[in-house]
């Protein structure tokens, strides 16, 4: 594909789901930096579906983005993305005030119940006393969801280069040039779904950075032979110090809920986050850990006030932002392509739910 319409940076998630979309009446290439697509934070998630996770400004894109999840079409994906999980949300003396504006936040818009965390998590410590569930958390195939929206943007002609890095961009009366690492691209609209590199993408551009922030995110795989389900609930704390999922019998994925600053890279797990992840998980619970068996850790991109960015750059025409998805970008994969493929094409959104501008990178202009 020699003269693409639109050239997408970053073949993860975002770039992923946004090219299936376009590609059914644009030519569209993605680029991609690394040896193989979503290898940075779409391969890492802990992938669930949760929509209180991220706030009221992420929940209208989670909820909107289930019915997909749940059932997606045929011809798309066999089956569906999603498997029972629930969420149950922890917290002890103190912490009254965080479930309640929790309910309060989220009030008529999801399913939210007090409940005695004692009796949905055998082996929780007594001080952990509040409980509030959220039923319809669900985890997500990631692996499965990336690949069928890759699956479905080459079957519409879509074309991916992998080991392809954005050097610069020029914007040139009504198009682009492009310069990568080993070729020159022309196109008349360039897509920024780079992640953590968003800002650097703007910049090589000459578009000004947004101020998206990577902020690292560790994960541990814990072995815990007397964790009593596989299918007990995400456990997450009120006080956001740490969340739990079982991943397996007898195993288990642990977070510190960390958000430390990092440059865009390949990002490693800090050995003081894990044992801070491991401390907050014993104070929550009795069951023994008889191993560390993998850790891991992934950058969360955040706008300024943390909300995803979808929409033309409004000083340099030609560049779209689909970039600021923070922790919250496969659970709102769906209804974010749909609305930013609107808003490429210049359609009505699809939503009634969305407010676009509450995305649109011109409220940092």
């Amino acid at each position: 594909m020699n003269h693409p319409d639109i050239v997408i940076i970053g073949g993860g998630i975002a770039g992923a789901s946004l090219g299936a979309h376009l590609a059914a009446d644009a030519r569209v290439l993605i680029l991609e930096m690394e040896d193989r697509a979503g290898y940075h934070a779409t391969g890492r998630s802990v992938a669930f579906w949760e929509e209180t996770y991220g706030g009221a400004v992420v929940q209208p894109l989670t909820t909107a983005s289930g019915p997909f999840l749940a059932t997606p079409d045929s011809d798309f994906h066999d089956g569906t993305f999603l498997s029972p999980r629930r969420t149950l949300h922890i917290g002890r003396a103190g912490d009254e005030a965080r479930r309640d504006a929790l309910l309060a936040q989220f009030a008529g818009k999801v399913d939210l119940r007090l409940v005695d965390p004692a009796a949905l998590v055998p082996g929780l410590r007594p001080d952990w006393t509040l409980g509030v569930l959220e039923a319809s958390c669900q985890d997500i195939d990631v692996a499965a969801l990336h690949a069928a929206y890759l699956r479905r943007f080459r079957h519409l002609g879509g074309e991916i280069r992998l080991d392809t890095r954005l050097v610069a961009g020029q914007a040139t009366a009504g198009s682009w040039r492009i310069e990568t690492n080993d070729e020159t691209i022309q196109c008349r609209l360039l897509v920024d779904a780079a992640g953590a590199w968003a800002d650097e993408v703007a910049v090589a551009c000459g578009v000004a950075p947004i101020g998206i922030q990577p902020l690292r995110r560790t994960v541990a795989q814990l072995r815990v032979p007397t964790m009593p389900s596989a299918d007990l609930p995400l456990v997450m704390d009120l006080s956001e110090r740490f969340y739990f999922k079982p991943e397996g019998q007898g195993r288990l994925w642990l977070t510190p809920h960390d958000e430390a600053w990092s440059p865009p890279c390949d990002a490693a797990p800090e050995e003081l986050a894990v044992a801070e992840a491991i401390a907050r998980f014993e104070e929550a619970v009795d069951w023994p850990i008889a191993a560390v068996e993998r850790k891991w850790a992934g950058l969360r991109s955040f706008a300024p006030d943390r909300a995803p960015v979808y929409g033309f750059d409004p000083d340099v025409p030609g560049f779209f932002w689909f970039a600021g998805q923070g922790g919250f970008g496969i659970q709102t994969a769906p209804a974010a392509a749909l609305l930013a493929s609107a808003l490429v094409r210049g359609e009505t959104p699809p939503f009634a739910s969305l407010e676009p501008g509450a995305y649109s990178p011109a409220r940092f202009r």
